[in-house]
């Protein structure tokens, strides 16, 4: 009898397994936020190269994820093939944190580039294994939804944490970049890893499935890749929702301040959005369950889109309409990456038959590669569209088409960009019936 249907996975050992992420999720987001301009207004170095040193660090982090699957999948020791990794790299990613975060007075731009290098290196060595773990905890189609959701109910809280924070400073008069970065450091320094053991400690790690027969490797392995249908459709859909949300993202700020005219909400708006985001979850773990996770996710991109699509509408001083329209449009979010997680799992089962073992730690590399050039796709589309009808952040005055254009690519671009997506997910081939099916296979042809 398969173990996860007689010993379903507690709450509790969830919740310790998503622990970590409430302070791992801090990471990254204060990277983009705040670093950039900390180190070109307070430690003077030029913008541009502050830029091109953090993108520069974050192209060669994108080819150390294929690196660093492949090894945590093979890599077996006596602790489990994941949980050395959290335990190895999370030393070096606090420390990373705390040298870009907490810099000496006096940086050169060599300094930004070797330190936020090892601190995207760092992170993927702690991610990628962290989410690999997580799709392996359980083989159950509705229980790998709940586990992902846990940890991105973490991930959530993180950011909220994240967004209190900067609030309360704010209110007691610290709003220098470099205030908010050393409390984030000191936070994820200290917190991090007491999370890191409890959850090592206390979540099983369940063994690598190897089939009989000889497992396909190399060319063969790759191979297997290219031709899993599944896997190409999910890719695909995370390129169109991963696009089309950072999109948004990129937009807000300039939307709140040069559209709606009231930038200073921004940091109450997205906690806003985020505690949306983390009450809906329990409906959208409850709507993938009826009608399987597959449609789930695709009407949680169809309801980010639905409500990006009023977006143009609002005008200057429509805070009121603004507000509500990203409230109901991000109650969606974190549902959108805990349903792709939780089927990439199952996607991973097909090639576990397939390949004769299992590969999730490549697997989820490659989403993670994807992923990354998809945000990078979408910071892209966000910042030089506008630009291309003649709206400029720098300048005093918009003219009516440069603010409409502005408009309907933040609103209507994303809601058509996500579109294309519904024809992949809606009739995807991994139902419930089919991942049962797969796993009734597997635990047939196990060693």
């Amino acid at each position: 009898m398969d173990m996860d249907k007689r010993l379903p996975l507690t709450h509790k050992i969830m919740a310790l397994y998503g622990l970590p992420h409430l302070l791992h999720s801090m990471v990254v987001l204060p990277l983009v936020l705040f670093v950039p301009s900390y180190y070109a207004d307070d430690l003077g170095l030029p913008l541009a190269s502050v830029g091109a040193a953090i993108a520069a660090s974050r192209f060669l982090d994108i080819f150390i994820d294929p690196v660093i699957g492949v090894l945590s999948d093979r890599w077996q020791t006596r602790w489990g093939r994941r949980k050395p990794w959290l335990v190895v790299g999370t030393p070096f990613l606090l420390l990373s944190t705390w040298m870009v975060f907490v810099p000496q007075e006096t940086v050169s731009v060599y300094y930004l580039l070797i330190w936020a290098s090892v601190l995207f290196l760092s992170f993927t060595v702690f991610d990628l294994p962290y989410k690999a773990w997580g799709a392996e905890l359980s083989n159950d189609y509705n229980e790998r939804s709940r586990v992902a959701a846990w940890r991105e109910a973490f991930g959530a809280s993180g950011h909220i944490l994240f967004l209190v924070l900067l609030m309360i400073m704010g209110s007691l008069g610290y709003h220098g970049n470099s205030g908010q970065l050393q409390a984030i450091a000191l936070m994820v320094c200290v917190g991090l890893p007491v999370f890191v053991v409890l959850a090592v400690a206390n979540v099983p790690e369940k063994p690598s499935e190897q089939l009989k027969g000889q497992p396909h490797n190399g060319w063969q392995g790759l191979r297997l890749i290219a031709q899993n249908r599944a896997f190409a459709r999910t890719l695909v859909t995370l390129v169109l929702f991963v696009t089309g949300l950072m999109i948004q993202a990129t937009l807000h700020k300039m939307v709140l301040k040069h559209i709606v005219g009231r930038p200073e909400l921004f940091s109450p708006m997205i906690l806003a959005e985020t505690l949306a985001s983390l009450a809906a979850l329990p409906l959208w773990i409850g709507l993938s369950y009826k009608i399987g996770k597959h449609r789930a996710l695709t009407l949680a991109g169809l309801w980010v889109g639905l409500w990006s699509l009023a977006l143009p509408w609002v005008g200057h001083g429509d805070i009121g309409l603004y507000v509500t329209l990203i409230i109901l449009r991000g109650s969606s979010l974190a549902s959108v990456i805990f349903l792709s997680n939780s089927i990439a799992a199952d996607v991973v089962d097909h090639d576990t038959l397939a390949s004769g073992r299992q590969r999730t730690g490549f697997y989820f590399s490659l989403w993670g590669m994807v992923i990354k050039m998809a945000i990078g796709l979408g910071v892209f589309l966000g910042t030089s569209l506008p630009a291309l009808y003649g709206f400029e952040p720098s300048a005093a005055i918009h003219s009516p088409v440069a603010e409409s254009a502005l408009m309907g690519i933040y609103g209507w671009l994303p809601c058509a960009i996500m579109m294309l997506g519904f024809p992949l997910m809606w009739n995807f081939p991994i139902t419930r019936e089919k991942q049962q099916e797969l796993r009734t296979q597997i635990e047939a042809r196990l060693k």
